[in-house]
């Protein structure tokens, strides 16, 4: 079974930064696309950042330069660098991936960005 753990997120001050990190057990890590998303109150679930199984990466536009997806394949994780974090970045962070063609999603993790 695939599962996706996330953890890192909590309160930071505006241009803070934080580190999330999303360990996946059940599946050839090594192969698989991984994504962080992210979901404000009041807001749908929008794609932040990608990275493939050679290490190219993706991110929205509201994140680029600020944000850094990682993976680290011996440790079958997954991370988000958060810098020069905004009260906009606001919101609970999700790992996902396909597997056999299926979604799978991590529990989420708050990140508050506030003074």
């Amino acid at each position: 079974q695939v599962q996706l753990v996330e953890s890192g997120g909590g309160l930071v001050q505006p241009g803070g930064s934080l580190r999330l990190s999303c360990v996946v057990s059940g599946t050839i890590f090594r192969f698989y696309t991984m994504d962080w998303y992210r979901q404000a109150p009041g807001k749908q679930r929008e794609l932040v950042a990608t990275i493939d199984s050679s290490g190219n990466t993706n991110y929205t536009d509201s994140v680029k330069g600020r944000f850094t997806i990682s993976r680290d394949n011996a440790k079958t994780a997954v991370y988000l660098q958060m810098n020069s974090l905004k009260p906009d970045d606001t919101a609970v962070y999700y790992c996902h991936t396909f597997h056999l063609n299926r979604p799978y999603w991590g529990q989420g993790t708050q990140v508050t960005v506030s003074s």
